[in-house]
């Protein structure tokens, strides 16, 4: 079981988010949840965190944080590569490429993008094997 319930990032534009992370959340396992209409996009993989992608509550803008990211966990070294691309394909901004990340661990591979909000999520694989 998670120790998260869910992760909010923010968006000025749903429609525009759900397509993005549609695609680039779906490389990694995430359905978009059945919603009735007008209720923010949200997602899971195989249960909690749910991730919600909403306008902010106080009318003003979404901003991303400096700083924080949000890391999705990917089975295969080939996921975070689709994840990337899938990012990039849909106007999402490279932060990082698919790659090693020897000072994180031996076998550390991620990338790291940035939404069309700028909001910045990384998939990190810890599979040991090269694929």
């Amino acid at each position: 079981m998670s120790v998260i319930s869910h992760i909010t990032l923010g968006t000025n534009d749903p429609e525009r988010a759900a397509r993005f992370h549609d695609a680039v959340l779906g490389v990694l396992g995430f359905i978009r949840l059945e919603k009735p209409p007008g209720k923010p996009p949200a997602y899971e993989k195989g249960g909690m965190p749910t991730i919600y992608l909403y306008r902010p509550e106080d009318g003003r803008p979404a901003t991303w944080g400096n700083g924080t990211h949000v890391a999705f966990l990917a089975e295969t070294r080939e996921a975070v590569r689709q994840f990337h691309a899938a990012a990039l394909r849909l106007g999402g901004l490279c932060e990082g490429p698919p790659g090693l990340r020897p000072h994180y661990g031996d076998s550390y591979y991620a990338a790291y993008v940035r939404d069309p909000d700028g909001n910045k999520l990384q998939a990190v694989c810890y599979a040991p094997e090269a694929q």
